[in-house]
């Protein structure tokens, strides 16, 4: 039985996954963590030292009994980039989406602020003040964030968004998630990633140019670099087949 460690991102939960776990085969452990202070996982608030990438690996490193294959996107990627960069006998395989330390300081571009504004506005305080604790307020925020960023508008309605709106709208539980964008603030490690890795890259991400793949075989030497031509930013959902054929991809023989 081979474990595979599947890491969402922001503003995301575990449910993230729904669509890629009944596609994996038998003989797959899928374990799908929730990370600290993200949505259903809020248990207070969240100390910046305790929000930065290192905690959060550290932390899912120390719940696993042994090697696995680990598959993250968004803020789920650099978790799972932070394992294999500290711990990377414990990774099989690695499946990640963008970002990357080869994208440098390109998305801060003039041209990239119209997508890139919410991470400012998220380090602001004001975005707590707005936003945290009012449950139409997180309704309306992660409705226009998410479409925003995805192509399946379908993906902001119906029970599982309900549910989403419902985690993250609880007094505290949206300033612990967006604690990540105060916790690291410094660049990713410079240290290229040797783990065999699957790079799955959206077209329709409106956050990362493919152009900005470029580097991809710099920092990660033993990686395929897989374009999907249909998917914005939330893959797991939007192509899960695609996420779990990558993960089936890396998995021991």
């Amino acid at each position: 039985m081979t474990d595979v460690v599947l890491l969402h991102g922001w503003p995301g939960s575990t449910d993230d996954f729904r669509r890629v776990v009944p596609l994996l085969p038998d003989g797959v452990n899928p374990i799908v963590p929730q990370l600290r202070g993200f949505g259903e996982a809020f248990d207070g608030p969240l100390p910046v030292e305790e929000g930065t990438a290192t905690a959060h690996a550290q932390r899912v490193i120390a719940a696993l009994d042994g090697p696995a294959v680990f598959a993250g996107y968004d803020i789920g990627s650099r978790v799972a980039q932070t394992i294999a960069r500290i711990a990377p006998e414990l990774v099989l395989g690695l499946v990640v989406t963008p970002a990357y330390p080869g994208i440098g300081d390109r998305r801060n571009e003039p041209r990239m602020q119209e997508h890139f504004w919410y991470q400012h506005f998220h380090r602001s305080g004001l975005a707590t003040t707005l936003i945290d604790g009012n449950p139409q307020a997180v309704r309306d925020y992660l409705a226009f964030i998410w479409g925003q960023w995805t192509s399946d508008p379908s993906l902001i309605e119906g029970p599982e968004f309900d549910a989403l709106v419902a985690s993250y709208a609880r007094p505290g539980a949206f300033t612990a998630s967006i604690q990540w964008y105060n916790s690291n603030r410094t660049p990713a490690p410079e240290t290229p990633v040797a783990t065999p890795t699957v790079m799955l890259w959206p077209a329709g991400d409106p956050l990362f140019p493919i152009e900005w793949a470029d580097k991809v075989d710099e920092w990660f030497p033993d990686a395929r670099l897989e374009i999907l031509e249909t998917s914005a930013h939330f893959v797991p959902l939007e192509a899960p087949a695609k996420f779990a054929e990558a993960i089936i991809s890396l998995l021991p023989s």
